[in-house]
């Protein structure tokens, strides 16, 4: 759908930014890429885009291409504004009045590797450590107990939350995502759209990933590790 909004946001940096849209509820994301000519549009530019929505993550904005501000179209609130001589700049955006969720950005943000990659490595991991008898027969079934339990958690935090019931701590959910539970959890996230925009939860989830990945790694091959370390 053809739609026209404004730059309030970019990181030149990583390449992405976000649309401020009247039509839309929260801020549309970017990339730079997605821009006509590859050229970045400045921060309060007026824009025209297609908004188009995928996977669930939130709205995403394509063919960006900012507007000639002599053809922008003339309105009805413009009669009452004081006419004179020269071309104002590109309106900065002004605070809301309701504060706007950003839409988050695609899984291309994801550090070092995608969910997916990792889960399948954690899986190898396991079957490998019950093929040897390093690990107990039992520990698939472990594995599967807490990642239930994990997503179980999860559902039970969105709903309260929803309520605005007692919520569960977020060392409670960061502690199951560091047994063992952090697949399910980031099911949940992606799923129930929960604690995927806190960016402080979003690292302290990845530091748990690695960390349970090195620990598992690390029994696993302790034998073959130890004599490097002397």
């Amino acid at each position: 759908m053809q739609k026209q909004g404004q730059v309030v946001r970019f990181d030149a940096q990583r390449g992405f930014g976000f649309i401020r849209c009247n039509a839309t509820s929260q801020d549309i994301f970017f990339h730079i890429r997605d821009c006509h000519g590859g050229a970045q549009p400045p921060l309060g530019a007026t824009v025209d885009f297609e908004e188009i929505h995928v996977g669930g993550k939130g709205p995403r904005a394509m063919a960006v291409r900012q507007r000639n501000l002599s053809a922008t179209p003339f309105s009805a609130r413009d009669a009452h504004r004081p006419t004179n001589n020269h071309r104002s700049a590109p309106r900065t955006a002004a605070p809301a009045a309701r504060p706007r969720q950003a839409a988050r950005p695609p899984e291309e943000s994801t550090p070092f590797m995608g969910i997916g990659s990792l889960t399948l490595i954690w899986i190898a991991l396991l079957v490998w450590g019950i093929w040897q008898h390093k690990l107990p027969l039992l520990a698939g079934l472990g594995a599967l107990g807490i990642n239930l339990a994990t997503f179980f958690a999860y559902w039970v935090d969105k709903y309260a939350a929803q309520k605005g019931q007692w919520r569960t701590k977020e060392d409670t959910l960061h502690l199951l995502a560091l047994a063992g539970g952090w697949p399910a959890a980031r099911a949940a996230q992606q799923v129930l759209r929960h604690k995927t925009v806190k960016a402080s939860f979003q690292t302290t989830y990845w530091v748990t990933v690695w960390l349970h990945l090195a620990l598992l790694a690390g029994y696993l091959f302790w034998e073959r590790i130890q004599p490097l370390l002397k």
